[in-house]
């Protein structure tokens, strides 16, 4: 089974779609695919489904998608050749309280971005910079979209959805930084324009579009960006911007960049998503213009 989370919702089995179409069996397949391999408690699935006030018939309700999704299971298992050995109940696995997904190996989208993004912030840690940028760009890649951008989402889902969104943020933001390394400060210019127009109040990409404009000749501009940035977070947040991007500011306005300092960034193993304030005060306090 190959699934897609990383955009709109798709599932495949030898080749076949079993994704549903309506949006509650959608949900049920959502959830349990991303947590592929582990079970969802019966309680977790009921509570995604209608918050927080359940029918008396959500447990049969349940029951009945569970049933909807072996049956699509089935029918794409049935095209195989030879029978095959694996039957639905395999696949979707009736536990004591609760349901587990079984991909059998196959493709999670979600979890290839994860494994793909932790060796760049391993090559990012190495100093290898230009392996980093590559393999973070093939791990951006894997995004089609918003993730499960056509689901309706409960708050389980929508609590995932958060933490691999901030995932593929922390990802950009060291791809990114990577590219700065390697003086691709131009190529990144129109890029970060966007970044910093969706992302109003992410200190790092104001700060990583602040160096790659001061060193392709815009110091005026540069320090703009700051401005915006100062004026949006005391308006909206009763923020100043951090001490590092401060720093930065001031680097630019005396044109007396401080040296390098940034040490190699800490990735917990096999968990890209990192703490990005944490990320952005090491990357801002460390760039050299």
């Amino acid at each position: 089974m190959n699934i897609q989370v990383l955009g709109a919702l798709a599932a495949q089995v030898n080749g076949m779609s079993i994704t549903p179409t309506a949006p509650k069996p959608r949900q049920v397949l959502a959830l349990l695919a991303l947590h592929a391999g582990h079970m969802v408690p019966v309680a977790a699935l009921t509570e995604e489904l209608w918050g927080e006030n359940p029918p008396r018939s959500a447990r049969t309700t349940l029951q009945t998608y569970v049933l909807q999704l072996r049956d699509l299971i089935g029918a794409a298992l049935a095209r195989r050749a030879d029978g095959g050995a694996v039957s639905a109940k395999d696949v979707l696995v009736t536990l004591p309280g609760g349901y587990r997904l079984d991909t059998r190996d196959g493709l999670l989208d979600f979890r290839e971005f994860e494994r793909r993004a932790g060796a760049g912030y391993r090559a990012m840690d190495a100093g290898d910079h230009e392996d980093a940028a590559r393999r973070l760009r093939e791990a951006l890649s894997l995004w089609q979209g918003a993730a499960l951008a056509d689901v309706q989402a409960g708050g389980q889902i929508a609590m995932e959805v958060r933490r691999l969104e901030e995932a593929r943020l922390c990802a950009l933001d060291q791809r990114i930084e990577a590219d700065l390394r390697l003086g691709r400060h131009r190529e990144l210019l129109s890029e970060l324009t966007v970044l910093v127009n969706r992302y109003r109040m992410h200190e790092s990409l104001h700060g990583q579009f602040m160096v790659a404009l001061y060193r392709s000749g815009r110091r005026g501009e540069a320090l703009s960006v700051y401005r915006r940035l100062h004026t949006a977070m005391v308006r909206e947040l009763g923020l100043e911007p951090s001490p590092a991007l401060g720093r930065l500011q001031r680097s630019i306005l005396s044109a007396h960049p401080e040296p390098a300092a940034t040490g190699p960034v800490d990735v917990p193993a096999g968990h890209p998503a990192r703490d990005l304030h944490r990320a952005q005060t090491r990357h801002l306090a460390g760039h050299a213009l």
